[in-house]
C-alpha cells in the first residue's frame, strides 16, 4: 500500500518516507495538492528497469504487424495559423 506525503511533510520526515517505502511500497510526493514525484526502492527501480522494451522491439511484437494502413495525409480544410 503506498502512502502521500506533502512535500513539507516528506522533507520533514524523509527517514519515514524512506522507511515507509521498503515496508509499504512506493510513496507519493504531493505539491499543492498535487501528485509530483514518487520515491521507490532500489529494488522496485531495478524491476522496472528490467521489464522495459526498446521501441523497435515494441513495434515488431505489436498485434498490428503485417496490416496494411492508410497512411496517406488528409486533404481536408486548413487548420489555418498556430498562434503562440
Amino acid at each position: 500500500m503506498s502512502g502521500t506525503w506533502q512535500l513539507q511533510e516528506a522533507k520533514n520526515k524523509l527517514i519515514e518516507v524512506v522507511e515507509a517505502t521498503l515496508t509499504d511500497g512506493p510513496q507519493v510526493i504531493t505539491r499543492r495538492g498535487t501528485e509530483t514525484a514518487i520515491v521507490l526502492s532500489c529494488a522496485d527501480y531495478r524491476k522496472l528497469l528490467l521489464t522495459q522494451k526498446k521501441l523497435s522491439d515494441f513495434f515488431k511484437e505489436s498485434p498490428l504487424v503485417g496490416m496494411e494502413l492508410d497512411l496517406t495525409l488528409d486533404a481536408g480544410p486548413d487548420r489555418g495559423e498556430l498562434v503562440l
